[in-house]
């Protein structure tokens, strides 16, 4: 934990404008993200920018830890967890060390406890609020809400993740590509892992199947990255300082599943459009979750859990009427617009949906509604 002699440099760190955000996204581990951050701070550090390394991970690849040579390191810090000793990033010596630029590999990482955040990201952005510019990478398996797409693509679940909120805040993304093909030659020649893990991992997750639909995702996201950084541009010009600032709610419902597939279409929009964005449930008063019974209150707590990874609050209403109830949250917040989700509604319940939509559009003005088909998504949440 932070002395308070370091939470006092943070404090006046955070003062300072926020620094610049910099991610190296790829298909799979061995495209050659690490490798590109490295070069890229010799780059820097040959024209006399203050850079230093706050964590790479070279996964024994010679030519990766070559690279590093005389790049000034921050140390890391020990940490004993459960008898056994763990290197961790150095979250309090980066702050005191004060660089232009620091590079940390591996975005997704879960921290050991004992360190300031569970998360690695979540220690870059602690970095970015005090005014230090960071170059980081993650594979596109690891982004929160494309999570359920790649289990689905590839029947791989995947532990850790990063939030959209994190790649909305980057001021450049820079996709690193490499062939279906040279990838597993790659990986073959024992370029990404050791030469006892390499038939295993042509045969698991490296697939040309696999590798072909995360290249695309890939591909698709830095894209799209692109296309909206283009149009905030062009809209800012157009619109000036009046321009309204984009706001999202999400309106969750009764089914947990589909309410998971909510919250991730939720963080895609939001994080494209770089949006403050909400999520929100309206229930009698009576069923609140202070009052709700144990099974209720515990499916409000993942919902809350799981829409706070992803970067939105996390409100209940209570109110008697859902579309009062969600009118007045729009006119109050400013929202632009609204994501509802369409799951398997039939007889009387397809009615009900199909009027709230239509009185919410009569009843609110400026707000796009987006309505989503869950009826299919993210099935795992349901397990």
């Amino acid at each position: 934990m932070m002395s308070s002699a370091q939470e006092d440099i943070l404090s006046t760190l955070k003062e300072r404008p926020a620094g610049r955000l910099k991610i190296y996204i790829g298909s799979a581990a061995g495209v050659g993200k690490t490798y590109q951050m490295l070069l890229e701070a010799q780059r820097l550090r040959g024209e006399g920018v203050d850079v230093v390394l706050g964590y790479i991970e070279t996964h024994g690849r010679a030519e990766t830890a070559a690279l590093v040579g005389d790049l000034e390191k921050v140390p890391l810090r020990q940490i004993r967890y459960q008898d056994r000793l763990f290197e961790e990033m150095n979250l309090p010596a980066i702050l005191e060390r004060r660089p232009q630029i620091v590079v940390i590999d591996e975005l997704a990482h879960s921290n050991i406890p004992g360190t300031e955040h569970p998360k690695r990201y979540q220690d870059v952005e602690d970095i970015l609020k005090a005014g230090i510019n960071v170059i980081s990478a993650v594979n596109i398996q690891h982004i929160e809400s494309l999570n359920p797409y790649v289990e689905r693509l590839t029947g791989v679940k995947v532990r850790e993740t990063v939030p959209d909120r994190v790649l909305a805040i980057a001021s450049e993304i820079i996709n690193i590509d490499l062939s279906v093909e040279d990838h597993r030659e790659r990986l073959r020649r024992g370029k990404i892992y050791p030469t006892e893990k390499v038939e295993s991992a042509l045969r698991g997750f490296f697939t040309p199947e696999n590798l072909a639909a995360m290249r695309e995702m890939a591909l698709r996201e830095v894209a799209s990255k692109v296309e909206y950084q283009t149009e905030e541009q062009r809209l800012l010009r157009e619109a000036g300082p009046l321009r309204r600032p984009e706001r999202v709610v999400v309106c969750l419902g009764p089914d947990h599943a589909a309410n998971v597939a909510l919250l991730r279409r939720g963080a895609r929009v939001a994080g494209r459009l770089n949006a403050d964005w909400f999520a929100v449930t309206v229930v009698r008063p009576e069923l609140a979750p202070g009052k709700a019974l144990s099974p209720v209150r515990k499916e409000f707590l993942k919902l809350e859990r799981l829409a706070e990874e992803l970067g939105a609050r996390f409100q209940v209403l209570e109110a008697h009427s859902v579309l009062d109830a969600l009118v007045g949250f729009v006119d109050e917040h400013g929202i632009t617009m609204a994501i509802f989700g369409k799951n398997r509604h039939v007889g009387w319940r397809l009615r009900i949906f199909k009027w709230l939509t239509l009185e919410f559009l009569n009843h609110t003005e400026g707000v796009d509604v987006q309505i989503v088909d869950t009826s299919e998504r993210d099935a795992s949440a349901r397990n």
